[in-house]
């Protein structure tokens, strides 16, 4: 499988986890109250097509390893959702509870979608933005019921989290709700960079382990694991890349957040451990993939951000301060 998708998944996967704590209620289940009389039919471009919905959804599934957040953010009505691959148990994540659906959601694969699953649940809509489908996968499943996938405006995996809301808020006819939802996370961030202006400007490596080779991945700007750090300020690489033994030094920025690790991993990798953003506790550890928030960078949905704005932003800012006395208190996970 591709880089994000055995990441992600891993990492929620990574789509990473169950701490408790959780988001701000404002940008969770009222987003879904706006009407969408009168919003259908509908079209929607995508990179495979036209995706035409001709009324309201009231089946849907998400075969995205995120998607069904942003469905379940806007008030839709989730009847079956990929399953993650990992160890974490998406049903328990804790920025979520509000919304979650009383009963069991079915799942339609993980690594590989099971379409006689997904059409014995009679879809009227499938969201997969964050599915890595190809044209084949999206064919046959619009034979089933219109598919929601991403555009080509941005690559596989890389739709930022607003794109993403908005194209599902147009999908369920609820396009102000959808809007609403973007500004009131958009605002939370900005109060978190109001509050930190170290984080402007400075240098951040988010990496993935346990992936083989070396065991570390550079995420990019083109992974939407980065986006949470780049919306607080941070400079991103601007392409992903597996890392050499050779070449760890890529990940001495002035701040390194180690996803998959906690601190006794981090510890036994001897090579990691001597680089000076390591040395210098300028390094957040969001641990291993089954906890709550290593799979909450890999959700990067309107209802994950918020709960990961109020577990990481202390300890971001500690190791941005750029005083080497200060302790990086990491994040329970």
């Amino acid at each position: 499988m591709r880089r994000p998708l055995a990441a992600l998944a891993t990492a929620a996967l990574a789509l990473t986890l169950t701490a408790c704590g959780g988001s701000d209620d404002s940008s969770g289940s009222a987003a879904g109250s706006s009407g969408s009389t009168g919003a259908f039919p509908v079209s929607i471009e995508n990179k495979f097509g036209t995706t035409e919905i001709p009324s309201e959804p009231q089946r849907i599934v998400t075969i995205g390893f995120n998607d069904a957040d942003f469905v379940l953010a806007l008030g839709g009505e989730l009847v079956g959702e990929r399953e993650l691959i990992g160890d974490y148990d998406a049903t328990q994540r804790p920025w979520a509870q509000d919304v979650l659906p009383a009963d069991d959601v079915p799942t339609v694969g993980s690594g590989e979608l099971n379409l006689e699953a997904i059409a014995a649940l009679a879809p009227d809509l499938i969201v997969g933005v964050y599915s890595f489908i190809d044209q084949g996968t999206y064919d046959q499943l619009s034979a089933i019921a219109p598919t929601l996938a991403q555009t080509d405006e941005y690559a596989d995996g890389a739709t930022p989290w607003q794109e993403q809301t908005l194209l599902t808020g147009r999908a369920l006819g609820v396009e102000d709700a959808a809007q609403q939802l973007v500004d009131d996370v958009e605002g939370q961030f900005a109060q978190a960079v109001e509050e930190n202006p170290d984080f402007a400007g400075q240098s951040i490596a988010v990496d993935l382990t346990g992936l083989g080779g070396s065991g570390h991945y550079l995420l990019g700007q083109d992974d939407l694991r980065t986006q949470f750090f780049a919306d607080l300020g941070f400079e991103v690489p601007e392409a992903s890349q597996e890392l050499s033994a050779e070449r760890l030094d890529l990940l001495d920025a002035d701040v390194l957040v180690e996803n998959g690790y906690d601190q006794a991993a981090l510890d036994a990798d001897t090579l990691l451990a001597g680089l000076g953003v390591v040395t210098e506790d300028r390094t957040v550890l969001l641990g291993q993939y089954s906890s709550a928030i290593s799979a909450a960078v890999g959700f990067g949905s309107p209802l994950s951000l918020p709960y990961l704005l109020e577990q990481l932003v202390g300890p971001l800012a500690a190791a941005a301060d750029a005083d080497p006395s200060t302790v990086v208190e990491q994040p329970e996970s």
